[in-house]
């Protein structure tokens, strides 16, 4: 595959999960059966894992975008001879709208070819390859399509041309002229060979239009008037787009190995959902107007969760709560750029990753009104939590960026430990007895002592990635975000701009310094950061760079080249597309104080005053 290809895929889901297709009209990946089932289309990993593409025989240009307010995505092809667009939609189920979209999708893979002018020669080529391209099925044609069968899957394509198999049963191609005013619908249905009845096959053109009024239903149940709307709209719609309807799970992003550095071998599994990204995701939901999806989130969560022992809190989960997601090398497999391994699973679900104590007690602080009544399993469930705090913020653990040689003492975790241990106070009698507030107010004030001591470094004049540490880390940039230092403290002020100027080029900021590329939500935090700091214009042009980065449709990866502006990692990556929501609304927020004169941002409630209303976030 062409290294540069990352980007130049645009983003499709039906609720269940996705599909990319590149600007060639070729669909490069598609797990039909949910996010992280076998791919049947995985050319982005290696080129004969298998592919649909629909693309003009001669040279052509192409431009492409979203219809309004959808995740279905239209382009137009430019020859010599005339124009085609090709409108690609995963089908939502017929007559789904608002929340409903996305519960009973058909898995259906819709494209509409429409001419627009002149005649152009268009050239089809389906070439399917079951289990990540380790199984070749047997294509057989008739009067109605193409089936194509093998072990546990099948599926059938079906459209207004004739299309003829070729290859030896294992590759299926047409080729037909569209002038303008006319139009050829195919579509492609995915179901198990064994549990079900048939793919479903419907009309394409009714497919996509269907879709597309599903989406807008969607968009119209969630105003958003904060600042960058545009942006924030369109993120909004890829977070909902990377989630997993039946549950409500979202995950992180819908591919695996997609490297952090072409030819390396950081290439990991996203398509699980993380507790680390639970609180953020919460927050990007409230900010751009989905309550209700807020809702399901923390449901889901505290399912999947169940009881809490001693063992460490489990850090990632399946779609639908697995907890087991056992990480294998898929060796056939080239890998994108040729970087190698290809991984299905992801072994950090073994890891201990302290934050996540914090991250999920945040995020049952935001969600408090809605939590009243309190379930007795969701009072167990943090009062669980907040007394695991107690004792686990003195263990090392992996830390929020997963490393896998050696647990340290890493400051956002034990930041994250304090966010677990204010909440629980905050909470209260709702949670625990009043020991049990004591005990968790004074573990709080202790972890508080020894990130303010351990975690300085009067060398460098910032807080580290971890204790006496002197490597920067821009994960220290969460202290003002979850309110454990004000933004406009001297120290965390001072640890910005060594952070910013050690680590960022061009708005892009590294996790460490032998990060090889820019972590696109780090960027963000730093936008929230000036912004809580009043400095409103640093953060306007800094967000404004970053925003600049997106793709032609808006989505970013995990990360972006320093250097080339390529971007890198899996694709699209959910945890950057919150941080831009979760920036806009801070940028608001700190717009609204400036209009009101109260440039100076709030700071959090001090340790102690026992209020657990209306604090700042």
């Amino acid at each position: 595959m062409d290294s540069g290809r990352i980007a130049e895929h645009g983003f499709l889901a039906d609720g269940r999960s996705a599909a990319l297709v590149d600007r060639a009209g070729s669909v490069n990946w598609w797990c039909p059966a949910r996010f992280d089932s076998p791919a049947v289309f995985g050319r982005l990993l290696d080129d004969d894992a298998g592919h649909w593409s629909i693309r003009p025989e001669d040279d052509f240009g192409a431009e492409r975008a979203y219809l309004d307010d959808t995740l279905v995505l239209r382009t137009v092809f430019t020859t010599r001879t005339g124009s085609v667009a090709v409108t690609d939609a995963l089908a939502l189920e017929p007559g789904a709208r608002g929340h409903d979209i996305g519960l009973r999708s058909p898995r259906v893979l819709a494209r509409l070819v429409e001419g627009l002018s002149g005649a152009v020669p268009v050239r089809l080529r389906y070439r399917p390859r079951f289990e990540y391209g380790r199984v070749t099925p047997y294509l057989m044609a008739d009067d109605g399509g193409v089936d194509a069968t093998a072990g546990a899957e099948r599926l059938r394509l079906r459209g207004d041309v004739p299309v003829a198999v070729e290859g030896g049963q294992a590759e299926a191609t047409a080729g037909f002229t569209v002038r303008a005013g006319e139009s050829y619908g195919f579509t492609l249905g995915y179901a198990p060979t064994y549990d079900s009845g048939p793919p479903q096959v419907p009309d394409a053109a009714r497919a996509v239009a269907e879709t597309a009024e599903c989406w807008r239903s969607w968009a119209g149940l969630h105003p958003y008037h904060g600042r960058y709307p545009e942006q924030v709209r369109r993120s909004a719609l890829v977070v909902q787009g990377m989630t997993y309807q039946p549950t409500g799970a979202i995950v992180a992003a819908a591919t695996t190995s997609l490297p952090e550095e072409l030819g390396g071998d950081r290439n990991y599994d996203y398509r699980f959902v993380w507790v680390r990204d639970f609180s953020l995701t919460l927050q990007a939901l409230w900010r751009a107007a989905c309550p209700d999806e807020a809702n399901r989130q923390f449901a889901w969560v505290a399912r999947a969760m169940g009881r809490i022992g001693d063992e460490p809190v489990p850090i990632m989960y399946g779609v639908q709560g697995e907890r087991d997601l056992t990480e294998h090398p898929l060796d056939h497999l080239s890998g994108y750029a040729d970087s190698r391994p290809v991984y299905v699973g992801n072994d950090a679900w073994r890891q201990r990753q302290t934050d996540v104590l914090g991250e999920i007690l945040d995020a049952a602080w935001l969600m408090r009104h809605y939590l009243d009544p309190m379930a007795p399993e969701v009072r167990q469930l943090l009062r669980d939590l907040a007394d695991q705090a107690v004792t686990d913020w003195r263990r090392p653990d992996a830390g929020m960026w997963e490393a896998r040689d050696a647990e340290r003492h890493y400051v956002s975790s034990k930041v994250q430990c304090w966010t677990a241990l204010d909440r629980a106070v905050r909470f209260g009698p709702r949670i625990g007895d009043p020991a049990d507030v004591a005990r968790w107010a004074a573990a709080r004030d202790a972890v508080r002592e020894a990130v303010l001591s351990r975690g300085w470094n009067d060398r460098l004049g910032a807080y580290t990635g971890a204790f006496d540490s002197d490597e920067l880390d821009a994960s220290v940039l969460i202290m003002p975000l979850v309110g454990f230092l004000p933004a406009d403290d001297p120290r965390m002020r001072s640890t910005m701009d060594m952070v910013e100027a050690a680590l960022s080029r061009d708005g892009l900021l590294r996790r460490w310094d032998t990060d090889p590329a820019g972590f696109v939500i780090c960027s963000f935090w730093l936008v929230g950061c000036l912004a809580l700091a009043g400095e409103l214009e640093r953060a306007d042009a800094l967000f404004g760079r970053l925003t600049a980065r997106v793709n032609d449709l808006g989505l970013y990866a995990e990360q972006i080249d320093q250097v080339s502006g390529e971007q890198l990692g899996n694709f699209p990556q959910a945890f950057s597309h919150i941080g831009l929501i979760n920036a806009a609304g801070l940028l608001t927020d700190a717009a609204e104080r400036r209009r009101q004169g109260a440039d100076r941002p709030r700071r959090p409630v001090p340790v102690g005053t026992g209020r657990t209303e209306g604090e700042q976030r």
